[in-house]
């Protein structure tokens, strides 16, 4: 099993990277490997809707979104984690996942996905249901836990202090891997479902 980690946080060693630490322990204690990639720090525009990846298969600006991809596409499941800024995960994120989810053209059917929000108060839910749209128009089943998949913390390393949304990292970790786990069985056993492609209905007529 593998597992990418997307940190969208602009510092290296902030909250959001302590809430992904507890995660990265219990995987590696199952023995799932797992790739924590820092994308917060990097210099990521947005989408200019050019669709030239329909004919390159790639995303025409060559950043790290064109790096994520086969990383993406090798992992089993992918954790995206981010801050909380005005309700909302941090724009670079947004804009990285926007490009990389729409740029890349393997099946992403069936990979498990979980979304991270670390906030000083408040702004988590909403943040957590965002970062979850990118997994649920995919075909993509998304892991839960014991409590919405977020984090509180200010200062640097004050998360730490959190032991409720800490734990619900550890336990995200744990169901993440049964479910990513029980999938595999199942894609073994009986395949991955046949799902209808290609049938787009606009609302203007």
């Amino acid at each position: 099993m593998k597992v990418l980690i997307l940190n969208g946080s602009p510092r290296p060693n902030g909250n959001t990277s302590l809430a992904i630490k507890e995660m990265v322990g219990v995987f590696e204690r199952e023995g799932v490997e797992t790739e924590v990639v820092h994308v917060g720090n990097k210099d990521v525009r947005g989408c200019i809707a050019c669709g030239s990846c329909y004919e390159k298969g790639r995303c025409v600006f060559d950043d790290i979104v064109n790096e994520l991809a086969p990383k993406f596409e090798a992992a089993d499941g992918l954790v995206v984690a981010s801050p909380v800024y005005y309700a909302s995960a941090n724009a670079t994120l947004i804009a990285c996942l926007d490009r990389l989810f729409y740029s890349s053209h393997f099946d992403k059917t069936m990979k498990v996905g979980a979304a991270v929000a670390v906030a000083r108060r408040g702004g988590c839910s909403a943040t957590f249901d965002e970062l979850n749209k990118y997994f649920t128009i995919s075909g993509m089943p998304v892991a839960s836990s014991t409590y919405w998949n977020s984090v509180h913390g200010a200062l640097p390393n004050e998360a730490a202090q959190d032991g409720e949304g800490l734990r619900t990292m550890r336990n995200l970790a744990a169901s993440m891997t049964f479910l990513m786990r029980s999938i595999a069985l199942g894609r073994e056993k009986y395949g991955i479902p046949e799902l209808e492609r290609d049938v787009f209905t606009n609302f203007i007529r």
